[in-house]
């Protein structure tokens, strides 16, 4: 289906992040002339070029909401953006999904071997707290240790990390719609929340006053799930750009598997409607996250 706005609000939007978290991250690593030049440039291979940068644009569309600078929204979500990549770098690998298709190019450890890859992720997670301790990112001591908890936080055990346990567990485990729904908001949905929250820190919102932000970057995660279980499911693997059936090869429950493709299908849109609904205290400025909320049960990668 791909991008059907009318007015492309979210392709302009997603055009213009991707092409500023590709320049920072061109400018963050350089490659050096000695022995390190391999591990950098497979850095940069990972994580230039690649990707919706779908969690950039939120971290930088609510900062800017609440007035924050968008240089420093920008070196805040390449952290993030650091993150994401590092864990697919190491998802990718042989011991975890094995996978030899990323973005439309060969994986990480097949472009370089697996010892760089697993360097380059190692690396990678190490840049993202290095950035969100720098000043470019806010003059404000307080805001940049918040932004680190918090992308600590969404990464680990707690997080992202965690989530990505629960799935590797399901290949040998039988996972109940609740468990599903639990695994999903901590492997994807965590790096999602993180990026509405690290939003609203860098424009510093109360965070008595960030509830239903969080309520929306919720429900977009699961409705970004339930629509990557379909594309799995029902999907072509030239346009996704990587495996696709593998869930169903492994025996692993996913909403669609659990609810059937109709069912989930209705369940991403409802939770898009849902999203946008807490919105409504807003206006023009949150057009982009409205946009977003529809793009992800319409996408076709």
């Amino acid at each position: 289906m791909g991008l059907t706005l009318a007015d492309d609000v979210l392709g302009r939007g997603l055009a213009l992040v991707q092409r500023e978290i590709d320049s920072a991250f061109d400018a963050i690593l350089p490659v050096p002339e000695d022995s390190r030049a391999r591990l950098v440039e497979a850095m940069r291979y990972a994580v230039i070029g690649g990707g919706k940068r779908v969690r950039p644009l939120l971290v930088v569309t609510v900062a800017e909401m609440y007035g924050a600078n968008r240089s420093g929204a920008i070196r805040a979500a390449c952290a993030l953006e650091a993150i994401h990549v590092y864990s697919l770098i190491h998802d990718d690998l042989p011991c975890m999904d094995d996978d030899d298709l990323r973005h439309g190019k060969p994986t990480a450890h097949k472009a370089f071997d697996e010892a760089t890859a697993v360097l380059a992720g190692d690396s990678l997670h190490a840049l993202a707290f290095e950035l969100l301790a720098d000043e470019r990112v806010s003059a404000d001591p307080f805001i940049r240790s918040e932004l680190v908890l918090t992308l600590a936080t969404a990464s680990g055990h707690k997080g992202m990390a965690g989530g990505q346990m629960m799935d590797i567990a399901a290949e040998t485990e039988e996972f109940d719609l609740h468990t599903v729904t639990r695994l999903q908001q901590l492997k994807t949905g965590a790096l999602l929340m993180a990026a509405v929250e690290m939003g609203a820190i860098l424009g510093k919102l109360p965070d008595e006053g960030r509830g239903h932000l969080r309520n929306y970057a919720r429900d977009i995660g699961l409705a970004f799930q339930i629509a990557d279980d379909l594309l799995d499911h029902e999907g072509d693997q030239e346009l996704a750009g990587k495996a696709l059936r593998k869930d169903e090869e492994q025996g692993k429950a996913t909403f669609v598997s659990l609810m059937g493709a109709e069912a989930a299908r209705a369940q991403a849109h409802a939770l898009s409607e849902q999203a946008i609904g807490h919105l409504a205290q807003h206006g023009k400025e949150a057009d982009l996250l409205r946009a977003l909320a529809r793009f992800v049960v319409e996408r076709d990668r």
